[in-house]
């Protein structure tokens, strides 16, 4: 491996945990300028490239869909590319991945530690994991996928824990130090957390992990190359994720009244929280100037906040994009336009 190899963080996290949040934090820290950004998404329309501030041509949407085979041709293709500005000249001193919050880590980790032509100018330096404090130990309890990225994780981030009791936290800090105890354990602070978490990290070494973690990326490397060898090729729905996870996304060309899809969003919370895996929204609101972005998560909805200016090249149609569990699409899409509406003061049909 060259000495001079860009090195890559993979930073991942179940939905919700604060990804995109923390990536935004870091991305204005002078230590890591030239960093490139390459953000995975679950489903048919992503968003979270569109709020992630310093948005350039550095900045890469994988195609959608979890990070499996069909996706790792994507890295591929744009590690390939910024492999070329590098060589060209352009100074690209770091990548950060940023994964969808369903995606099992194994494979993109089989990606990265064994392409031939990935080694030759990168290395994998860490894997950082974000766990929500609120919903962490009810997401372990659920999401195999979530074990994974706990377990393969050189540090461990802890958000929302002000949220939650003390005892709480600390029993979940317990939980993680157990799956995974060679990784420090940090707490983000508003989100955010300082960059030495990335700078002090690397380089990532499977055999710290425990036997059975450090044979994942292993074993996926063995179950697509027999899944090749039989024919048998990974053409899923991108927007399903398994027989009860699903995802979509809603668009509106009329801006939205705030007060009926606010209404509408801490009912459904408050009603369906647990099908709420996650909510996210980039609006065009009625009476504002500015984009408002919008989250949810399970049962926590945050308040909205707006972005400096709608991102360059970029209608301002309102996209709200929902990843649900057990809850059918037209539940949804019924009852926002029903309390859009009554807001709009508009007859409701019975």
């Amino acid at each position: 491996m060259p000495a001079a190899s860009i090195p890559v963080t993979v930073l991942t996290g179940f939905l919700g945990a604060g990804k995109t949040t923390l990536l935004n934090q870091l991305l204005r820290c002078p230590e890591l300028r030239d960093t490139a950004v390459l953000i995975n998404e679950f489903g048919e329309e992503g968003l979270d490239h569109l709020l992630v501030e310093r948005l350039d041509e550095d900045t890469v949407l994988l195609n959608a869909g979890c990070l499996c085979c069909t996706v790792r041709g994507d890295i591929l293709r744009a590690l390939d590319g910024l492999a070329a500005r590098a060589a060209a000249g352009r100074p690209i001193r770091r990548v950060v991945i940023e994964t969808t919050g369903l995606a099992d880590p194994a494979p993109i980790l089989q990606t990265l530690m064994a392409e031939p032509r990935l080694l030759r100018s990168f290395r994998l330096d860490c894997v950082l994991t974000m766990v929500d404090a609120v919903n962490g130990d009810a997401t372990l309890d659920a999401q195999p996928e979530a074990v994974k990225q706990a377990a393969v994780a050189d540090r461990l981030v802890l958000t929302k824990a002000d949220l939650v009791a003390a005892p709480a936290v600390a029993a979940l800090e317990a939980r993680l130090r157990a799956l995974n105890p060679g990784a420090p354990l940090h707490r983000a602070v508003l989100g955010g957390i300082g960059p030495d978490i990335l700078l002090s990290a690397g380089p990532y070494d499977p055999a710290a992990k425990a036997p059975e973690v450090a044979a994942w990326p292993d074993a996926e490397a063995w179950a697509t190359a027999q899944a090749h060898h039989l024919g048998h090729h990974h053409h899923h729905d991108i927007n399903r994720h398994d027989a009860r996870i699903q995802s979509f996304c809603l668009s509106f060309d009329e801006p939205l009244p705030l007060e009926g899809l606010a209404s509408w969003l801490e009912m459904l919370v408050a009603t369906r929280g647990d099908a709420l895996l996650r909510v996210k929204g980039l609006l065009n609101l009625a009476g504002e100037d500015q984009p408002v972005v919008l989250h949810a998560v399970q049962h926590v909805f945050h308040l909205p906040a707006r972005l400096a200016a709608w991102p360059a090249g970029h209608d301002r149609r309102s996209r709200l994009v929902f990843i649900l569990r057990d809850l059918p699409r037209q539940v949804v899409e019924d009852g926002l336009a029903a309390f859009i509406a009554a807001a709009r003061g508009a007859p409701v049909a019975i």
